[in-house]
């Protein structure tokens, strides 16, 4: 019962500060892109399609411009038509893009200047232009009184982001090379209900031609809800929480309880009223794997031009000019890598940087700052508490090779490479079969679901919990796989005197919460209702 209760203490005083550093997923993850939203990504994710009769698929998702408030009229959340958003495919290990999705939007006013109203008296009227995005009720098949439009160009390249072999993927009904993207929820006034809405977005959903792919794939591009969850607000002041769950000893499994711990309940997400700009794909399998083991390494970048100078009489579509070289900008993977693992000063280093580059970031993960740092903050603490003389609570296997395999390599025979080339990006093993949504773990692999996280990554996935249990050596104790409690041989259980420690932020999250079938994110929340 003392080893219990150890364990639950613990767990209890070094949760809270893991949580306080990791949670957020991608949102405003490095300084200098807080002050870019519209390229800002904030969580990327690549899957089996679990949709019925699309097991011959995977979904990719980037999500674009986090932390919307509904309400937020009257511009709302348009893309930037100056950036180049792109979805980079690694399908032989060696941490280069083979397959890149780009994606250039455009915006347009109705009619070329935007809907005008007559105002003032015969003979003294004038045409003024409206300051609204929609001067009437938008339904689907309706959009008359739309006043401000998005769409968007799509296209595949072959070999090198930049110089390799680019191809226009066409809409398989019209033939178009040019796509639709809806209008955000506005609000139910503007759309006439919920289901008004739906039915609108979904006529957003486009089947597409991609040159090289024997079956059509499809693509979308809109508002969502954020499917993240996390209870930020609390973690940020001074964890305002006891991140253990209240009705459990975390590590222990006798269920007599600890007290003051967090309750699970999804009002401790935050993120509960944002939505999010998702970009979606599905492609064929057989598209993507290439000659490799059927397993690739995915990311989602965003680019601008190098250069930008504002115009000082901006107009519509004339607000600056821009030149120079793509330069990276954004780059997201894994969740919270660089969040939880990259130090502040290189955070925007990582951020412009490629996966065949992470070798730069290497000490960040085999050396983990984060663990030291709860040591010398708790440990004296937790001793003095226990009465106790517990020599360190970070994990004590270096180089931590259970952060190398999480982070840059993946796990043999679930979703590592034929080549092994130690970088960051999403792994997924496309011959896994997917899961149905009703079925899923939020723990993925370490709740004995092989389809889930770190397996790529569905929105239903609770990678937050899995991420703080992961940092704190969780890998050094046996995980199930296919019912069996499996030993990894990565560490320890000595290695890591908290990693079984049940870490929560007590937000939880599970596929219910999505849509089941493309494009999986559930609909966004209205302006006004």
């Amino acid at each position: 019962m003392k080893t219990k209760y150890l364990s639950a203490v613990i767990g209890t005083l070094c949760a809270g500060i893991i949580a306080s550093q990791a949670m957020a997923s991608s949102h405003r993850e490095a300084p200098s892109i807080t002050r870019a939203p519209a390229v800002d990504s904030s969580d990327f994710y690549a899957f089996n399609s679990y949709e019925a009769g699309r097991s011959n698929y995977v979904t990719l998702v980037a999500n674009y411009i986090p932390l919307q408030d509904a309400y937020g009229g009257p511009n709302y959340f348009a893309m930037d038509p100056n950036a180049l958003y792109s979805i980079h495919v690694d399908n032989n290990g060696d941490a280069i893009e083979d397959l890149t999705f780009d994606f250039r939007f455009s915006q347009m006013l109705a009619g070329g200047e935007g809907v005008k109203l007559t105002v003032g008296p015969e003979g003294n009227s004038r045409s003024v232009a409206v300051p609204l995005k929609n001067v009437g009720g938008v339904s689907a098949g309706n959009e008359a009184n739309v006043n401000f439009s998005e769409s968007y160009t799509l296209q595949v390249v072959s070999g090198n982001r930049r110089t390799g072999t680019r191809a226009d993927i066409k809409d398989a009904t019209t033939g178009s090379m040019t796509f639709a993207k809806p209008l955000d929820f506005v609000g139910i006034k503007s759309f006439g209900s919920l289901a008004g809405y739906k039915a609108y977005a979904n006529g957003f959903i486009h089947n597409i031609t991609i040159p090289g792919c024997a079956a059509p794939g499809k693509v979308f591009v809109g508002q969502r809800k954020d499917p993240f969850v996390v209870n930020l607000g609390k973690t940020f002041d001074l964890v305002n929480y006891v991140p253990v769950e209240g009705d459990s000893a975390p590590g222990a499994g006798d269920g007599k309880g600890f007290p003051g711990g967090i309750t699970q309940n999804m009002n401790n997400d935050e993120l509960r009223n944002k939505n999010v700009t998702e970009i979606a794909l599905e492609i064929p399998k057989a598209c993507l794997i290439g000659t490799g083991n059927g397993v690739i390494g995915t990311w989602t970048t965003a680019s601008l031009p190098q250069a930008r100078i504002l115009n000082p009489k901006a107009s519509f579509n004339k607000t600056e000019v821009n030149g120079g070289a793509w330069t990276q900008v954004s780059r997201l993977g894994n969740p919270l890598v660089n969040e939880l693992v990259i130090g502040l000063k290189d955070k925007d280093k990582f951020s412009t940087s490629e996966p065949k580059d992470d070798g730069q970031f290497i000490d960040y993960v085999t050396h983990p700052s984060l663990p030291e740092l709860l040591n010398i903050l708790f440990k004296d603490a937790v001793n003095t508490t226990l009465s106790a003389n517990i020599k360190t609570l970070a994990p004590t296997n270096f180089p931590r090779n259970d952060l190398v395999t999480a982070f840059l390599t993946g796990f043999p025979g679930v979703n590592q490479l034929a080549t092994v080339t130690g970088s960051e990006m999403l792994r997924l093993n496309t011959g896994i079969p997917a899961v149905a949504a009703a079925n899923q773990s939020s723990f993925g692999v370490a709740g004995n679901d092989l389809a889930g996280f770190p397996n790529g990554r569905r929105p239903g996935d609770d990678v937050v919990d899995i991420a703080l249990r992961v940092v704190m050596g969780r890998l050094c104790y046996p995980i199930p796989v296919a019912g069996v409690d499996t030993d990894l041989g990565l560490c320890k259980p000595a290695d890591a005197s908290v990693g079984n420690v049940a870490f929560t932020d007590g937000a939880p999250i599970n596929a219910s919460m999505t849509n089941a079938s493309f494009p999986y994110l559930a609909d966004p929340l209205p302006g006004s209702k």
